[in-house]
Order: structure tokens, then sequence, then C-alpha cells
């Protein structure tokens, strides 16, 4: 398995939580960063948040701070993102991948759909 695999997205209720996960191959997590990603319909894709390989760096989008949080346990080769406080312009297909500085490398998945309803 090359590609990441996203997910834990779900139709929610503006105000309410959703947690994403990411599975990667132990490779990929032993080795690399990670971030997660977002693309809106009809929008280019944007950075939501991103993790150092240790997990003890972390930076997100001024959209989401202070609403999410991105971790990793790499015993488990997952990233998570929980997302709390949520709104409708976070409706969009939530993607994680490799992240070197502030460059996301790819590979890319399915991604993970997440609709918020006002």
């Amino acid at each position: 398995q090359v590609q990441p695999v996203e997910s834990g997205g779900g139709l929610v209720q503006a105000g309410g939580s959703l947690r994403l996960s990411c599975v990667a191959s132990g490779r990929i997590f032993s080795t690399y960063g990670m971030g997660w990603f977002r693309q809106a319909a009809g929008k280019e894709r944007e950075f939501v948040a991103r993790i150092s390989l240790s997990g003890g760096t972390t930076d997100y989008a001024d959209s989401v701070k202070g609403r999410f949080t991105i971790s990793r346990d790499n015993a488990k080769n997952t990233m998570y993102l929980q997302m709390n406080s949520l709104q409708p312009e976070d409706t969009a297909v939530y993607y994680c991948t490799i992240v070197v500085g502030s460059t996301a490398l790819g590979p890319w998945g399915q991604g993970t759909q997440v609709t918020v309803s006002s």
C-alpha cells in the first residue's frame, strides 16, 4: 500500500465534531512529517494542519486554529484530526499526505468527505 487511507468523515451539524484518521505505511510514518489538506467543491486544495515526525511540532491554518487538533500515533502508523466547532465552510474532502517543510509531497489517497450543515 502506497497511498494513505483517510476515514472518519461524515455529515454533521454546525457546532458538531468529527475525528478523522489517516493510516499510512510504516515506511512513510517512520520517516516523514504528515499533514491534512482539504478541497471544497470548485476550489483548490488547501493546507489544514501539519505535524512533525515526532509529533512534537504542529502547525495550523488560521481558519482552523483553536478548533482542530492534529496528532499522530507512530506505533499504529496513524494520524488524526480532531475537528470541533465545525462550520459549513469546513465542508470539503479531507486528505492526508507527507509534508516536508511546508510542501505536500504526496502520495494522495481518496480522501474522506466532511459535510457540515447549517
